[in-house]
This record gives structure tokens, C-alpha cells and sequence, in this order.
């Protein structure tokens, strides 16, 4: 795996972590992730000018990509609900992998090695962990963020093959992350009749650059992907868990007891076993 793949899904990881932190306090998520999502569509549309238009091939990823990424997004406003960073994010990203590999085994009758079988036990453990006892997330969050990873997985399952159908990665993005925006803008709308967005109010701004923040994140992944393994890559990218649970300890004053820190490192080091 090159050196550039892994700076990218590094960065890509903190990034990811630190959006996710923003979502978690904002007083209205849906409206804090669609003006996000918005502000991406309005950042790559004169791009969209500078690269190649992908082929007809590609078009079929890039829409279901971008709508998946609205079902995301949904859910995982709903899964913050009742839940905190440091729980939800870790049993979101972990049940990515987890889901990949089991669907893998179960429906295409592939055979797991011995880090594949050891990464499963480790995420299924680590979730397990952050999912029982007085300190656990609420069970409606807990279904909420395994429907999330649910969908990330399939997304990203779509981008690591349809990148590979275009000139160049960055367009894909792009389109993507330009779509995405739009599409979760007029579920919002037809749901609230209406988006108002205030370019006075301190909040607006705010989700502006966590809308930055996120796209960079997305962005940084998908240009990784052509340059490694998706697996490798997710492998790296995994390690947003970590950055997770202290970033809500130390910004968003969430308990950081020795029980969520090693539960969260057995997800990511599961998560890593799976990838590799």
C-alpha cells in the first residue's frame, strides 16, 4: 500500500471523526447534515467544470452511490438521537466490515482466513461491549447505527468499483458528492416544505464548514481507493474510531471510561483484521 494512500485515508479518518462530532451537537442533525451536504453541491459545482464528464458506464454507481448516501445520512441523524459519538460512531463504522466479510461468507460461500475470522470476533465483541450494560446507547440508536453501516457498506462497496470506471477519481467524487447534495436538499424540503437557511446566523456558517469538513473526508477516500486495495484502504480508514471516542471526550465532554477505550480499539483492530 503506498504512502499516499495511507496519508489520505489517515486524514480522511480525522476528518471523518471530526464532522461527525459537529453532527452530534447540532440542535436540528437534519438540517445541520442537509445544509452540510448542500454546501458540498455548491463547492463542486464549478469543479465539475474542470474534469472530465464520466463515461456512460460509471452514471449507474454515481446515482446509486449519492442516493444511498441520503438513506446514510437519515439514519444516522436518527441513530445521534439518544446516542452519544463515542457509542454510536464506533458501532456504526465497525459493522462495515463486519457486514461485508459475513455477506461474503454467507452468500458468496467465501472462506475467511484466520485475521478475517479473528477481526469478526473482535468488532462483534467490541459492539457487543458498547451495546450492554448502564452506560449503553439507547436500543433505538443501537438499530439505527447498524442500519447506517448497513448502507455505508453498500456505498462504498459501489464507489470502489465505479471509481475504477472513470478518467479520473476526483470526477467521480465530485459528482457524487454534487448529487448527494442535491438529493438530500429536496428530501428535506419535501419533508420540513422548505429549507431556510439563514447566511447571518453563526449555525449556518458553522454547517457550512462541517459541510467542508465531510466532503474533504468523502473526497480523500474515494482518490485512495485508486491508488490501493479497497481493502487496505478501509483498513486505515477504520482507525476513525478511535479518533472518534476522544474527540467526544475531549470536545464534547463524553465519559471516557477504560471500558469505551478498549472497546472502541477492539472495533478498529477488528475492523483493521477484517481489511487486511
Amino acid at each position: 500500500m503506498s504512502a499516499v494512500a495511507v496519508g489520505l485515508a489517515l486524514v480522511a479518518a480525522i476528518l471523518h471523526a471530526s464532522w461527525n462530532a459537529f453532527l452530534r451537537t447540532g440542535a436540528d442533525r437534519l438540517w445541520s447534515i442537509t445544509v452540510m451536504s448542500l454546501t458540498g453541491s455548491i463547492i463542486t459545482l464549478p469543479l465539475l467544470f474542470l474534469v472530465p464528464v464520466p463515461g456512460a458506464a460509471a452514471w449507474p454507481y454515481i446515482l446509486l452511490s449519492s442516493g444511498l448516501q441520503v438513506g446514510y445520512s437519515l439514519f444516522l441523524v436518527a441513530a445521534y438521537r439518544q446516542g452519544q459519538l463515542g457509542q454510536v460512531y464506533p458501532i456504526v463504522r465497525g459493522t462495515v466490515p463486519l457486514l461485508v466479510t459475513l455477506g461474503g461468507f454467507l452468500f458468496f460461500g467465501e472462506v475467511l482466513g484466520p485475521w478475517q475470522t479473528l477481526g469478526v470476533l473482535l468488532i462483534a465483541t467490541g459492539i457487543m461491549s458498547l451495546s450492554l450494560g448502564k452506560t449503553r446507547a439507547a436500543t433505538s440508536s443501537i438499530l439505527f447505527a447498524l442500519t447506517t453501516g448497513l448502507i455505508i457498506a453498500c456505498y462504498s462497496t459501489v464507489d470502489s468499483r465505479g471509481v475504477k470506471l472513470v478518467e479520473l477519481p476526483v470526477a467521480y467524487a465530485l459528482w457524487v458528492l454534487f448529487l448527494f447534495g442535491i438529493m438530500i436538499t429536496f428530501a428535506f424540503g419535501v419533508t420540513r416544505r422548505g429549507l431556510a437557511i439563514d447566511l447571518q446566523s453563526p449555525l449556518t456558517w458553522k454547517a457550512a464548514g462541517g459541510g467542508v469538513v465531510a466532503m474533504l473526508a468523502y473526497g480523500l477516500v474515494v482518490v485512495a481507493y485508486a491508488y490501493a486495495p479497497a481493502g487496505l484502504v478501509t483498513a486505515v480508514r477504520e482507525t476513525s474510531v478511535v479518533f472518534a471516542v476522544l474527540i467526544g471526550a475531549l470536545m464534547l465532554g463524553e465519559p471516557l471510561t477504560v471500558r469505551r477505550l478498549l472497546a472502541c480499539v477492539v472495533v478498529a483492530g477488528g475492523a483493521i483484521s477484517v481489511s487486511l
